[in-house]
């Protein structure tokens, strides 16, 4: 007979996590941010950033520090493959000082962010 997982034998979905979800909205922005100066001025997301895009929303689906998460670039856990993460890194730069002026709550947040301690890859918090 097997019995139905509870609620709290299953870990939040990463959708239900806050810091995911505003680290989901902070990498949409600077796509857009990079896309819209280097592809697309009508402001869409082209194919080659869209996927990306997408790749990054995965890996932070599946990032195993869920609530406790920092910065990418301050974690332990290099969870992207390297010829996306210098792709991400080229975004980043060129969208990171813009987001000051276009999204400045999310790009204060991103920088309170890379104040927290990063954690080690495995363990959890109390």
């Amino acid at each position: 007979m097997s019995r139905e997982p509870n609620q709290a034998d299953r870990p939040p979905a990463a959708e239900d996590i806050p810091e995911i979800a505003r680290e989901k909205r902070t990498i949409r922005a600077m796509v857009e941010i990079y896309c819209r100066a280097h592809h697309d001025p009508n402001g869409g997301i082209c194919l080659d950033c869209r996927e990306v895009l997408d790749y990054a929303h995965a890996r932070l689906d599946r990032c195993p520090f869920g609530g406790d998460k920092t910065n990418c670039a301050q974690c332990s856990a290099h969870c992207y493959k390297p010829a996306m993460r210098v792709r991400v890194k080229e975004i980043m730069r060129f969208a990171g000082p813009r987001m000051a002026c276009r999204h400045p709550i999310l790009a204060l947040r991103h920088q309170l962010r890379s104040f927290k301690k990063p954690k080690r890859k495995g363990t959890k918090s109390p």
